[in-house]
């Protein structure tokens, strides 16, 4: 398994050192890079006293993923890498995947013959592709539906361990070149972890199965997540919860209303696109969290898309409380499952540099949706509800930037059109007609 070569991974979070440490085991150099700032700075400190990236899991299930691993050359910078690398894993969030490219030198780029997203969104490929063409260059392009599962900082700060707590069975990956020998070889490194990787024909199939696309902006684009989210709550005042019902959440009839339509226009998107949509049902079910099949029958599953709006939004609906506690999990002794929807909605924040900011979700969301919004009008697909989840979450950024006026605030305030990634994809796709 060589067919990746020498392998610099961009970014420095938890998932870049699963990542660079599991890419490790294929046995050819692996670099890491990233940007300057002061988390980096911490985990580059971390990482040049121990010389080691290191991988620890929460439960022995996911022991495949321990490990560690040695990094070839580490950059400070991305202006700073030098070498020859023959494939750049991008493990950062998706609107960052340009900036990245533009810091690299043009003589490092060319020299790419791969370029894997981990977590990109609709879209992601194309602007990638279409970004790389500008350049005269046409590496490439691998799109994975998601990150491989949770991991995280295991004392809240960057370092150089990362703590595995969670791990998806399957996840999706398709490639600009169609059959790849480079699938081939991360299908195998995937599943000697337990993990299987199932190809797509077309990186916008992989893009378009990832559960995040069709669930967070109805989750967190709503009043109740919005009121959450940017008012600043008494000290004290009851936590609010993502995935709870009203009035304990955000979820209602209308929500899942909101939930079923907006499913329907990223179908309708990603026809467009020439992809295949998914039974929201059964991915939620399958690729999400699985619940009992005496709280929604496998027939109703497999319908799902053949079934009235009325009927699709009722199953939904009975998935989401079917999970406000694990159905698999073991009663304690009054009986009671663990609260497996107790995640509380986290309002805005002062970050590390004293700016308020926004939670990371609905940050990466806004950028996501905004694309798929982009994406819509340039196919001239009609996307009323997608219009209006974004609507009322840029109404709450001009609201809390007038709220917090003469305060530093970071641009997750900033209403954005993202009009140059925009104009990148959608070249791509017309790129790819």
């Amino acid at each position: 398994m060589t067919d990746l070569g020498d392998v610099l991974v961009a970014g420095t979070g938890p998932a870049a050192v699963q990542t660079a440490v599991l890419l490790a085991r294929l046995g050819r150099p692996v670099g890491i890079a990233g940007r300057i700032s002061e988390r980096s700075e911490a985990f580059f400190t971390a990482l040049n006293g121990s010389g080691v990236l290191r991988v620890e899991v929460q439960s022995e299930r996911h022991d495949a993923l321990r490990g560690e691993g040695r990094p070839a050359q580490r950059f400070q910078g991305y202006p700073s890498v030098t070498g020859a690398w023959d494939t750049l894993v991008l493990t950062v969030t998706a609107d960052a995947y340009v900036p990245v490219l533009r810091q690299l030198d043009h003589q490092v780029l060319g020299r790419i013959s791969r370029i894997v997203l981990l977590s990109p969104t609709l879209g992601s490929s194309s602007l990638v592709q279409e970004y790389a063409r500008q350049q005269g260059l046409d590496p490439e392009v691998i799109s994975f539906s998601s990150y491989l599962g949770d991991t995280r900082w295991p004392e809240r700060t960057p370092g150089a361990t990362a703590l595995t707590a969670g791990v998806k069975h399957r996840i999706y990956a398709g490639s600009t070149a169609g059959s790849s020998a480079t699938l081939d070889t991360l299908s195998d490194l995937f599943e000697s972890v337990g993990i299987t990787l199932e190809l797509c024909p077309r990186p916008v199939e992989a893009e378009s199965r990832n559960i995040s696309l069709y669930v967070h902006p109805p989750l967190f684009m709503n009043p109740f997540t919005l009121e959450g989210v940017f008012a600043t709550a008494a000290p004290g005042a009851p936590p609010k919860y993502v995935y709870k019902l009203f009035p304990e959440g955000p979820i209602t009839p209308s929500l899942i209303a909101t939930m079923v339509a907006m499913w329907r226009e990223l179908t309708a998107i990603i026809t467009r696109l020439g992809g295949t949509g998914v039974n929201l049902l059964a991915f939620m079910l399958e690729d999400s969290y699985p619940v009992r099949p005496e709280s929604i029958a496998p027939a109703d599953i497999a319908a799902f898309e053949r079934l009235p709006t009325t009927h699709q939004e009722y199953l939904v609906y009975v998935r989401y409380a079917s999970l406000l506690i694990d159905p698999f999990s073991e009663p304690d002794h009054d009986g009671r499952y663990f609260d497996f929807s107790a995640i509380p909605i986290r309002p805005i924040h002062r970050n590390a540099a004293g700016a308020w900011d926004v939670p990371r979700m609905p940050k990466e969301d806004y950028y996501r949706t905004k694309v798929i919004q982009g994406v819509a009008r340039h196919l001239g697909v009609a996307c009323p509800r997608i219009d209006a989840l974004l609507a009322a979450y840029e109404e709450h950024l001009v609201r809390a930037r007038t709220q917090h006026a003469g305060d530093p605030m970071s641009e997750a305030f900033e209403v954005r059109d993202f009009a140059d990634d925009l104009e990148l994809i959608c070249a791509g796709i017309e790129g790819a007609r």
